[in-house]
């Protein structure tokens, strides 16, 4: 079986999360996905909301695909890093294929991750580019993994996790909806979240 590990912040969770989920399964590129939040602790992610929050709101985007789950793996009182996630799934299911999804913008400086690398050498990763990207020159940069490295038919639109905890500050409910699944704008309002803070 290929096992795709999908990490981000998730804050909120959004409508291009599930699609970029639903195409690389539907496209035959993995046989399942864990959504895997990055951790409270991690210095590079700010004004995440409560750990178990973000773990309800994945489990309300994947609750009717039983291909996909949601881990609780990073969220740790410590940094895990992506190469200690990776590891760990590989070490819970020896005999599948584990496959990295990473945005080409993620991958362009992947090398400066810790053991970046190994990542590299030892995992596929599927690159889900931006509209309009060439991730050429990111190929050539990474060229001698480029066995690993899989180039999807999935592009990234610019939806932005900023902005749409912008919209909810406002209040902006009909323009959430374009980015938002219903049930997850009912979670945010039901428990008040991004109300303080972007």
């Amino acid at each position: 079986m290929k096992i795709g590990i999908f990490g981000g912040s998730f804050n909120p969770p959004h409508k291009m999360h599930k699609d970029i989920a639903i195409e690389l399964l539907n496209q035959h590129y993995v046989d399942k996905i864990i959504f895997v939040p990055t951790g409270s602790k991690y210095e590079y992610k700010h004004n995440l909301v409560d750990d178990n929050k973000r773990l309800d709101m994945l489990r309300i985007i994947t609750n009717n695909d039983s291909r996909m789950e949601v881990s609780d793996y990073e969220l740790k009182d410590y940094v895990i890093h992506t190469c200690d996630t990776l590891a760990y799934f590989k070490k819970m299911y020896p005999h599948d294929s584990i496959y990295f999804i990473c945005g080409a913008d993620n991958l362009s400086y992947i090398d400066k991750w810790a053991n970046g690398y190994d990542i590299l050498s030892n995992y596929k990763i599927l690159v889900i580019n931006r509209e309009g990207n060439d991730i050429t020159d990111i190929l050539n940069k990474y060229k001698l993994y480029k066995g690993n490295i899989i180039v999807t038919s999935i592009a990234l639109n610019n939806m932005s996790s900023t902005n749409i905890r912008s919209l909810i500050k406002e209040e902006k409910q009909v323009e959430l909806r374009k980015y938002l699944d219903k049930d997850i704008i009912k979670y945010i309002n039901d428990n008040m979240l991004y109300r303080d803070s972007l």
